[in-house]
């Protein structure tokens, strides 16, 4: 009788190890690009600064799924009552990670704070915020969030800013590699790279310097990192020359060894910023997306590779195969791809006519 209770005993234990390693399996497996069947792009606008999203079936026309209106407010989630250069991330657990700037620079004007900036503007310069928000979601509809304040993680670093966070899944270290702008207190702007502890709430290594500008009289910032199907890195980031354009630094490294190009990628006569690179689904194409601040109206650039070596110019938003169905002004977004199911129950959610 206690042999019998002890077999049926050890059964259950073994079935349980079993359907859990099973239940960790089906979680962490990330869908192939042959299951992607759309494009989410995440940006957020200047007059609210909140979330956005808008869907692609095929990569070139975008339609918001809340008719150009927030699915987030940045009031609610940021505590300087506004966020910024959204980023978006797939993990290989099954969840989607988000990065934005906790940052309102119309915070005095919408009657969030007394002065113009947070800090003194002498001290810290413009902006001088302290960190980003993080979110972090099963589904693409509810969204956990944490406020990240990397000053007052690491006061050592005297941060003035810390704008445009990214996401990339390290391979080697098995973390979620974060990488940005900062400046120390009144500083030029450089591109730091960390990492993010398992929750996806705070940062567990101090920022390090991801890469060095040549020339050290310029700042940049808005690095993007694409991993090539070779296993190197493409990097893209913003340099402030004049005027302020679009740059690659490759490197066998995914946080470190970026060489230096002198050449501008992106097609504009005026300064842009906010490169994100995506690639289409089912070829061998990649498409470099930008911010063009020099423009007015605000809008996007588009430029298409399939070597990283030479740039076909798509135009802007509206201008060329890139279409807009009803939103507008969109300002430093990111594009992901996701599965039919996913693109369908996010379209259904917000009650947008869309079929996938």
């Amino acid at each position: 009788m206690i042999r019998a209770v002890f077999n049926r005993s050890l059964i259950l234990i073994v079935l349980c190890i079993l359907l859990t390693g099973n239940a960790q399996a089906q979680r962490a497996k990330k869908p192939a690009e042959k299951d992607m069947a759309a494009y989410l792009l995440v940006y957020f606008k200047d007059d609210t600064h909140s979330l956005y999203f808008a869907l692609s079936k095929d990569g070139y026309l975008f339609t918001d799924v809340n008719n150009g209106q927030p699915i987030i407010a940045g009031d609610t989630i940021a505590a300087q009552k506004g966020i910024r250069d959204p980023y978006i991330m797939r993990g290989t657990d099954g969840y989607f990670y988000m990065a934005m700037t906790d940052l309102h620079i119309f915070g005095k004007q919408k009657g969030y704070r007394q002065t113009d900036w947070e800090r003194p503007q002498e001290l810290y310069d413009w902006g001088n915020n302290r960190g980003f928000v993080l979110m972090k979601s099963k589904d693409l509809v509810n969204w956990s969030h944490t406020v990240l304040d990397i000053h007052k993680t690491f006061p050592e670093l005297n941060v003035g800013c810390a704008w445009a966070p990214e996401l990339i899944w390290d391979h080697k270290e098995k973390k979620i590699m974060i990488y940005f702008t900062m400046r120390s207190g009144h500083g030029k702007t450089k591109l730091y790279y960390a990492y993010t502890n398992k929750d996806f709430t705070k940062l567990s290594s101090l920022p390090k310097i991801l890469f060095e500008y040549p020339d050290t009289t310029k700042q940049i910032l808005d690095a993007d990192i694409t991993r090539l199907p070779d296993g190197r890195y493409c990097m893209m980031y913003v340099a402030q020359e004049n005027p302020g354009g679009i740059k690659m630094a490759f490197s066998n490294k995914i946080n470190s060894g970026y060489q230096y190009q002198p050449d501008q990628v992106d097609f504009e006569k005026g300064s842009c910023e906010a490169p994100n690179v995506f690639k289409r689904i089912g070829g061998n194409k990649w498409v470099l997306m930008y911010d063009i601040f020099s423009v007015k109206p605000h809008n996007f650039g588009f430029a298409e590779t399939s070597d990283f070596k030479t740039f076909t110019n798509l135009g802007h938003f509206d201008g060329g195969v890139m279409r807009r169905t009803n939103f507008s002004v969109q300002k430093h977004g990111a594009v992901i791809h996701l599965t039919k199911k996913e693109a369908q129950r996010l379209a259904d959610h917000w009650k947008l006519d869309m079929k996938f």
